[in-house]
């Protein structure tokens, strides 16, 4: 069915999709359309299902079209053409890729609706949807201090902290919205991370990274023992909730759900915050690349490279730290905003050192400057957490006192071993160059010395 990939051209390959797509069709009517139930009278009735059927359908597409893709790049040396594509492979297939995913992110809640129902789909769209988005965002953040500058980081979290105290305290305090609220919160992120920059400016390695994490250690601590602002332990309630331009997610009657002649429901709000966060997902990706193509991103890669060569340069390497703290910050203070309005309550517990561990895990494993490494390692790591509160069905095999939660940190650990000795750069080791003369050619990750800056 499928064609070899030295001739795989697009037109082929959305094809032999397609093709592959009528087939699971043909499957999924008699098996998927159709469901038997009972109701009140004992008697059998049939419920259709087409939404699964179309979500299978899409689903056998999508995979069968990456595969191809997947397969040509991998057979493509050092991005020359195949066959009739007209383009090198890595980097059409990458963009390719990233549109994909971001259609599949903008369908994902009528994917969860038809797969799960109304009632299931709260739990899917924000345990999954919703938590990964936030890691994805929080990667990406980090991503510009340690991937593009090369400044480890392991306080990141104090960041994410300021930003969720900052919306909470505000929001109860002075009553300021949440979308006040939220540029608030990147900036005094932002300002923090200004703070952080200056007594490390001379650091480099294993002394930066002991720095870093006794200022997340600091902030922890604060927020502890500040008990008249932070409340300490017993932290912060009723924090404002993020409204429909002014029109709040309630069973009043000026609520969502009276106001548009809906039945009440809390997926609207749940569907509500999960298009929020991938907006502002969106929006860190997007200014991490523009700025990855401005003089600061080529400044933060080459003070990654080698410091005294930036030096030599004439590269004003204070700046250059100053600006990825300030921004990979803000970044951080966005989703803790984000993070405090979406849960409506916030303690020093959620701002722990693992989690600056599981964020710069994403990163590392991902591939350090790679957007798209980053993606998928938080996919694999967070969805992959999510995933063990499914598996109650094991207890059938191993007993009713076995938790699959409690091995999610030894999971974790074998994950960072394996990735370590398959991939060592991550799972995206190639990086396409920031500027180029004649033409764009993708660079082994062999080549790029990461992590040293």
């Amino acid at each position: 069915m499928s064609a070899p990939a030295s001739t795989l051209t697009i037109p082929g390959a959305v094809r032999d999709a397609l093709k592959v797509g009528l087939i699971t069709l043909g499957l999924s009517i008699p098996i998927l359309a159709v469901r038997t139930d009972q109701n009140l009278s004992n008697q059998i009735v049939l419920l259709p299902r087409w939404g699964l059927v179309a979500s299978a359908v899409g689903i056998a597409i999508a995979v069968r079209l990456a595969y191809l893709l997947l397969a040509a790049v991998r057979q493509a040396r050092g991005g020359a053409l195949i066959g009739s594509l007209g383009v090198r492979l890595p980097a059409q297939a990458g963009t390719m890729f990233a549109r994909a995913a971001v259609v599949f992110l903008f369908l994902y809640p009528v994917i969860a609706l038809s797969l799960a129902g109304t009632g299931g789909a709260v739990k899917w769209i924000d345990n999954f949807g919703i938590q990964i988005l936030i890691f994805i965002m929080l990667g990406w953040g980090l991503n510009i201090v340690v991937g593009l500058a090369g400044l480890l980081d392991l306080g990141y979290v104090a960041f994410y902290a300021v930003g969720a105290y900052t919306t909470a305290l505000l929001g109860k305090t002075f009553g300021l919205s949440f979308w006040l609220c939220l540029p608030l919160a990147g900036i005094l992120a932002a300002f923090w991370g200004i703070i952080l920059g200056f007594p490390v400016l001379r650091l480099r390695g294993d002394y930066l990274a002991i720095v870093t994490l006794a200022f997340g250690e600091i902030i922890r601590l604060v927020l502890i023992n500040w008990v008249p602002v932070t409340n300490g332990y017993a932290g912060i309630t009723g924090i404002p909730r993020p409204s429909f331009f002014g029109v709040p997610f309630n069973a009043s009657d000026q609520g969502f759900s009276a106001v548009f002649g809906l039945p009440f429901s809390p997926l609207y709000r749940t569907v509500f915050l999960f298009y929020l966060i991938l907006l502002l997902a969106l929006l860190t990706n997007w200014v991490t690349l523009r700025l990855r193509r401005l003089p600061v991103g080529r400044a933060w890669e080459a003070l990654r490279e080698d410091e005294i060569a930036c030096r030599a340069l004439g590269i004003n390497t204070t700046s250059t730290k100053l600006t990825a703290f300030a921004i990979g910050a803000g970044f951080g203070g966005f989703a803790g905003s984000f993070f405090a309005a979406r849960q409506g309550f916030i303690s020093p517990e959620s701002f722990t050192f693992m989690e600056s561990a599981v964020i710069l895990a994403i990163v590392v494993l991902g591939g350090m400057g790679s957007q798209v490494g980053v993606a998928i390692a938080a996919v694999l790591m967070i969805g992959g957490t999510e995933i063990l509160r499914e598996l109650d069905w094991m207890k059938e095999i191993f007993g009713s006192g076995f938790d699959p939660t409690q091995y999610r940190m030894l999971l974790f650990g074998l994950a960072m071993v394996l990735i370590m000795v398959w991939r060592p750069r991550g799972l995206v080791s190639t990086r396409e160059p920031s500027i180029f003369l004649s033409e764009r050619r993708a660079v082994s990750g062999a080549h790029v010395r990461e992590g040293h800056g």
